[in-house]
C-alpha cells in the first residue's frame, strides 16, 4: 500500500537572487511539484486498494458502508496538510535558490508530468504489469534506460527510503488493528511480524520502482535524466528529497494508522 512516489520534479517560479529558504517557499515549491495531482492520485489508490483490504480481512467482506469509512480516512485536505507539515521541516535552513533555478524550466516542468501521468497510468493493473516487464527486460538486456534510472535510484537512495516508508506504514497499520481491539499484538509482535516482511517488500517495491521509473522517463530527451540525476546529489537536491519523502511518510503514517483502526472496529462489529 505505501508504495510512495520518488522525488517528484517541476517548474517553480525564481523568486530573485536573494536565496529563499524553506517556510511560505516550500509551500510554493510543493505545489509546483504537483502536490495536489498527486494527493488525489494516492487518494484514489487508496479507494482500489480498500476493496482488496475489505476482501482480504473483514468478515462481510467489501462493503459500501467500509468504502465510505475509507473515503473519510483518505481526506485530501488532511493529507495534504500532513504532507505540507513534513515537507516544511524537511526543507528547514535549506537555501532554495540551486532547485528553483533547476525547475524553473521545461524540463522541469516534463518531467514532473511524466511523472504524475505515468503514476496515473500504473493505476491501471494491466499497465503497471507491462511497466515492470518492461523494466525486467531492459535489467536483463542492460539496457541503458535500465541503467539511467538504476544511476537516478542510486543518486537518491530512493530504494531503502521507500522500503523503509512501507515498513513504517505497515507498522502503524497494526497498531490501528490493536489500538482499535482487532488483535493482542505487543509492540515487539509487531515490529517481528512487519520486519520478516522486509524481503519480501524490498523485492515487491523494488519491481514497482524501475517499473513506474523506466516508464516515467523513457520520453525525456538524451541528457535531462543524467542532468537530474546529478543534481539529486547535490546537498540541496538531497534535501530535496529527504523532504518529500518527510512529507509523504507522514501521510502515509497516518493513513495507516486510520485505517487499521476503521478495519478494527468493523471487524468487532461483526463479532458482535
Amino acid at each position: 500500500m505505501a508504495r510512495l512516489l520518488s522525488a517528484v520534479v517541476s517548474v517553480f517560479l525564481v523568486l530573485g537572487s536573494v536565496p529563499t529558504y524553506a517556510s511560505e517557499a516550500s509551500d510554493t515549491l510543493l505545489s509546483a511539484l504537483g502536490m495536489e495531482r498527486m494527493v488525489e492520485l494516492m487518494r484514489l489508490e487508496g479507494l482500489e486498494y480498500a476493496v482488496e483490504l475489505g476482501d482480504e480481512m473483514l468478515p462481510g467482506g467489501y462493503t459500501e458502508n467500509w468504502g465510505e469509512i475509507v473515503s473519510r480516512v483518505y481526506d485530501t485536505e488532511a493529507m495534504a496538510v500532513s504532507v505540507r507539515r513534513g515537507f516544511a521541516k524537511g526543507l528547514e535552513g535549506v537555501d532554495l535558490a540551486p532547485l528553483e533555478q533547476f525547475f524553473y524550466s521545461p524540463k522541469g516542468s516534463t518531467i514532473v508530468e511524466l511523472e504524475l501521468s505515468a503514476r496515473e497510468a500504473m493505476m491501471e493493473r494491466a499497465i503497471e504489469d507491462a511497466a515492470k516487464e518492461t523494466a525486467r527486460g531492459f535489467e536483463l538486456a542492460g539496457d541503458d534506460a535500465f541503467l539511467l534510472v538504476k544511476d537516478f535510484i542510486a543518486a537518491g537512495d530512493l530504494l531503502e527510503a521507500n522500503v523503509t516508508g512501507a515498513l513504517n506504514s505497515n507498522i502503524q497499520f497494526y497498531r490501528g488493528l490493536v489500538d482499535g481491539g482487532a488483535f493482542d499484538l505487543s509492540e515487539q509482535d509487531i515490529l517481528e511480524d512487519v520486519w520478516s516482511q522486509e524481503e519480501e517488500t524490498r523485492a515487491e517495491t523494488r519491481d514497482w520502482l524501475y517499473g513506474f521509473l523506466i516508464m516515467a522517463y523513457m520520453p525525456l530527451e538524451p541528457g535531462v535524466l543524467e542532468s537530474y540525476t546529478a543534481l539529486s546529489k547535490t546537498p540541496e537536491g538531497k534535501a530535496l528529497n529527504a523532504a518529500l519523502f518527510e512529507g509523504f511518510d507522514s501521510m502515509y503514517g497516518d493513513i495507516s494508522y486510520g485505517l487499521g483502526l476503521a478495519a478494527a472496529r468493523e471487524m468487532m462489529a461483526e463479532d458482535i
